[in-house]
């Protein structure tokens, strides 16, 4: 077999494995988009509606209403610009929220996101505060606390209290802000005759796993800040295995899921102990602890703790560690590696939004900045290139005179392009640059929420997911729903046309092999883009439209490119 024909065998063998191998690799290390937010049937497009994780709560299944649960215990109302629910006051606890910016899905009566829920309903969630019982005796779990108000709100601070059989007294102010940030003082008054351990706790309990999976590059589930660093383990299936505890100055705890986050946020100035574990049916905690105080008899004590319940906003969350105190609050969303590029990138896209009020529209002005701002790079490859093609010919006369000695081949080679001051890397430096660029993009568009059911124009609702039109059903009109792997959309397939064009625009390479694999490639990308954000593929295909046109200019300053080569 020729090595031509062997290169080729190879590269049929990688197509196929993309092609079969590609979703699963893509779904554990690389997912691509969010689900649908719409689907097509009939020729009509309809929202698609959220699934919910198996409901257990506390060790025990859930069966009962929610409606009815909210019913079973005193409650005072949360009502804030962002958010409503209430606070169970059997047991103080945060166990009712509904963020009211966001929707489940993009229909126009889509009820909004329920964050937390009580102990006993469906996908039970809660946040509950306390004291340790070290001799304290504090108010059991089952405790009725009386509240000075009906209604929290920002301003409107509300105190729980009450009391035990030995003197103490327990109060818990309540305050919110405008947005998702709970701040919880809780105040012990001794009028007993003796001194007693004081030590605060706050705890979040959850039922299920995150909807949202956990991959190589997204985490889900239990995170913490502690020893100054961001911790993205352990995971929901470490902590099935045993506690996993550590004790830390400042620093949070919680869950994550790609768009939501629960977090516990002690005295960042005081030590407290931190552990994940898990309870019966599939239930998980987090909770924390801090050092305990000894309270002599007729004094009091405060101890200042905050709970955080709410989206994962890229400008709130750097709010809240940049002028609140709260230590890496915006690790919460996981940007990986490429931080520096793509917080960068998010911000300067969020302002175009703000400007033009679509976030398509925003992408595209974002390609053509990054294109302008390549263009140099771009000419420098287009010279490089063409020095490159007036020399071929030498370079194949070297190859065949040196052939049985390939150390003297590679010597004169390397002399040929200094002589002609010729670079072969120089045509990789605009790709490579823009590696970084386009998974800072791909991140951005899969991790915040700024981007979440974004439309763009006509059938696209949600720039964060694949495109839902495609002609595998006849855009709709066949009455069923093509597998994810098949339904490649019209925009992939753009994508993939502008991918053909840019590829025929390059000077034809000398070797066969390489001629198919270029005739092949657009396709197989068109296929391995498909299940990638709509979003995405309107940056790649409007960045090859550009391409295309600097090419056709820059093609007009080096006529030799599209030469054939001289033997």
């Amino acid at each position: 077999m020729t090595e031509d024909r062997r290169n080729f065998v190879l590269f049929i063998v990688l197509a196929g494995a993309i092609l079969f191998g590609w979703q699963f690799v893509s779904n554990r290390f690389f997912p691509t988009a969010n689900p649908p937010a719409t689907k097509i049937e009939g020729g009509k497009q309809k929202p698609v509606a959220t699934k919910s994780a198996d409901p257990t709560a506390d060790g025990v299944a859930a069966t009962r209403d929610r409606a009815v649960v909210l019913a079973e215990s005193p409650r005072v109302r949360i009502m804030t610009p962002r958010m409503q629910g209430s606070i169970n006051l059997k047991g103080a606890r945060i166990d009712d929220l509904t963020l009211t910016d966001y929707k489940e899905t993009v229909a126009k009566d889509s009820a909004p996101i329920r964050l937390l829920s009580p102990a006993g309903a469906k996908e039970a969630y809660f946040a509950g505060f306390g004291w340790r019982d070290d001799g304290l005796k504090p108010p059991a779990a089952d405790t009725v606390w009386q509240a000075t108000g009906n209604v929290l709100a920002p301003g409107k601070p509300v105190v729980l209290d009450a009391a035990n059989a030995s003197g103490q007294r327990f109060r818990i102010e309540l305050a919110v802000d405008n947005d998702y940030m709970f701040t919880v003082r809780q105040t012990v008054l001794n009028a007993g005759s003796a001194a007693v351990p004081v030590a605060t706790y706050g705890l979040v309990n959850r039922s299920g796993v995150s909807k949202d999976p956990d991959s190589w590059t997204i985490h889900t589930g239990p995170m913490s800040v502690n020893d100054g660093a961001a911790h993205y383990n352990p995971n929901f299936k470490d902590v099935d295995k045993g506690p996993q505890r550590f004790t830390t100055k400042g620093g949070w705890l919680g869950f994550t899921d790609k768009y939501w986050l629960t977090a516990l946020i002690p005295d960042q100035g005081a030590t407290f102990d931190g552990q994940f574990r898990a309870g019966a049916n599939q239930s998980y905690q987090a909770d924390y602890s801090a050092q305990p105080v000894t309270l002599a008899p007729g004094r009091s004590v405060t101890q200042t703790s905050r709970f955080f319940a709410g989206a994962k906003e890229v400008r709130l969350l750097d709010e809240y560690t940049d002028h609140q105190n709260v230590a890496k609050l915006d690790y919460a969303i996981d940007w990986g590696w490429f931080r520096l590029v793509e917080k960068p990138i998010f911000y300067y896209l969020d302002w175009l939004y703000r400007d033009v009020g679509n976030f398509g529209v925003a992408i595209i002005l974002l390609t053509i900045t990054i294109r302008l701002l390549m263009f140099p790079i771009a000419q420098r490859q287009f010279a490089s290139m063409a020095a490159m093609r007036a020399i071929q010919p030498k370079m194949k006369a070297l190859q065949e005179r040196y052939k049985d000695d390939k150390v003297r081949m590679q010597q004169e080679v390397m002399q040929l392009y200094k002589t002609e001051k010729a670079n072969p890397l120089a045509g990789c430096a605009p790709m490579l640059l823009q590696i970084p660029i386009f998974y800072a993009l791909y991140k951005v568009l899969l991790l915040t929420i700024e981007m979440r059911h974004q439309p763009f124009v006509l059938w696209i609702k949600d720039l964060s997911a694949p495109d839902p039109l495609t002609p595998v059903n006849l855009f709709g009109l066949l009455p069923f729903l093509p597998p994810h792997w098949l339904a490649i959309g019209v925009v992939p397939i753009i994508y993939g046309i502008s991918m053909y064009f840019q590829f025929k625009l390059n000077p034809a390479p000398m070797d066969d092999t390489q001629k198919q694999v270029f005739a092949l490639m657009p396709w197989i990308l068109t296929y391995v883009m498909s299940s990638f954000a709509v979003g995405l593929l309107i940056y790649w295909t409007v960045s090859n439209v550009l391409a295309i046109l600097q090419q056709q200019l820059l093609y007009s300053r080096h006529p030799q490119l599209k030469q054939a080569v001289p033997k």
